[in-house]
């Protein structure tokens, strides 16, 4: 196994960018980044190989954990990284709004898919579910993805 440096090094920017896809802030994908790799100091058994996986995985659970909270219902979500993103490249506006209005569970497979290259297989290992519910959660986010976008065309 790599060390937990090197591990850092090699996929802080996956972990973060996973992260600021799925809470749409900056500070809380910093506090799950800080979270994630404080787990990976206290693991042991990672399998060569697999470690990335299992990052992207720790680092799924813990926004889950974080947007179930009950403070965080009590908070607004702060959007400065895709403000920054969508200063440098204003025709993603509308794509970046209609992501950014799908539920969380269709918005990380569509970022885990799209963005990260993932298979469908790789995503229900790392989202613990059923290679099919990500193909349904794919469609279903296409669909509405599709509707959003034509409906700012017209």
């Amino acid at each position: 196994m790599h060390d937990v440096m090197e591990l850092f090094h090699l996929y802080k920017d996956d972990v973060y960018r996973l992260a600021v896809s799925y809470t749409h802030s900056v500070h809380d994908a910093e506090d799950v980044c800080q979270t994630v790799f404080l787990k990976l100091m206290e693991q042991s058994g990672i399998t060569p190989g697999k470690e990335k996986a299992w990052l992207m995985q720790v680092t799924a659970n813990q926004c889950r954990s974080l947007l179930r909270s009950v403070w965080r219902k009590r908070t607004e979500p702060l959007d400065e990284e895709a403000e920054e993103i969508l200063s440098e490249q204003p025709a993603l506006q509308g794509i970046w709004e209609s992501i950014r209005k799908l539920k969380p569970k269709y918005r990380i497979v569509v970022y885990l898919f799209y963005y990260e290259g993932y298979t469908v297989k790789e995503i229900a290992d790392i989202l613990h579910i059923s290679g099919t519910a990500v193909t349904t959660r794919l469609s279903r986010a296409r669909q509405v993805l599709e509707a959003e976008l034509k409906e700012e065309v017209y």
